[in-house]
């Protein structure tokens, strides 16, 4: 298995170690096609990317991009802020990018109390304590994956159940009918074999993305090696490798707004 593309990868406008361009060359060392430069949402409190910086972000990417002959993708790693649905990437930010992915993180800013509650306090509290959260709050976050999908292009649903628990099949199922992709994250332990099956039943597609914090570990997949060892469903149903890559759902919403 040989990784086309990596979609996942951070820099120093969120809490990366190295550029742009650093990435774009671990990139074209690894024989990557394309790579991502998906740093946080603007909501994230401590490392969210900020919207002022953008034009300088799109520049840093076209120079990488000119220098190495690697596709770069101006991304972020948007964060869910609601049961609705809602993440921090708002309607007037989509132009400014040509890639779309969204999960659950630590330390936002969220729409509501009651959202960051049932969102972030549930779940944290019972991972903290090893616990599997009550059965409500499964379907609270299940809720707002499917809610998120439904309501937005997303490209990729990012590291799934890290931290946080849903019904995998559902948000899955809901994933396959929207085209949106569901991310073997190589960074995080996040679902085990049986999990990844049970969600390629639905039929949905999948990528394996590094979420590199530092060039070194762009074009990552030990995780994913060792996951995969032990699943069944076809190879065929992910999308960034053995030369392959995604029909991603943003662009397609772009270009039918023109």
């Amino acid at each position: 298995m040989e990784l086309t593309a990596d979609y996942h990868t951070h820099t120093p406008y969120s809490h990366g170690k190295n550029t742009v361009l650093e990435n774009a060359q671990a990139a074209k060392k690894a024989g990557l096609k394309q790579i991502a430069i998906t740093d946080h949402g603007f909501n994230h409190l401590l490392f969210g990317l900020k919207r002022k910086k953008l034009t300088e972000l799109r520049l840093e990417i076209a120079e990488a991009e000119r220098l190495t002959g690697v596709k770069v993708l101006m991304g972020m790693e948007s964060n869910l802020i609601s049961l609705d649905g809602d993440t921090d990437m708002r309607e007037e930010d989509l132009d400014k990018f040509d890639i779309y992915l969204f999960g659950i993180h630590e330390v936002l800013k969220y729409k509501k109390f009651g959202d960051f509650y049932n969102i972030m306090v549930r779940n944290y509290a019972a991972y903290k304590l090893g616990r599997k959260p009550a059965l409500k709050v499964i379907e609270n976050t299940t809720k707002a994956y499917i809610n998120a999908v439904k309501n937005n292009p997303v490209d990729i649903l990012t590291h799934i159940n890290y931290k946080c628990c849903c019904d995998l099949k559902e948000v899955a199922k809901v994933c396959a009918d929207y085209g949106t992709y569901i991310e073997i994250n190589t960074k995080k332990r996040h679902v085990s074999p049986e999990e990844v099956d049970l969600m390629a039943s639905t039929g949905v597609r999948f990528v394996i993305d590094s979420d590199a914090h530092s060039s070194d570990r762009v074009g990552d997949t030990k995780i994913a090696d060792e996951l995969l060892k032990d699943c069944s469903f076809p190879r065929e149903q992910i999308d960034n490798i053995d030369g392959r890559l995604p029909d991603f759902r943003f662009a397609k919403y772009k270009k039918a707004k023109m």
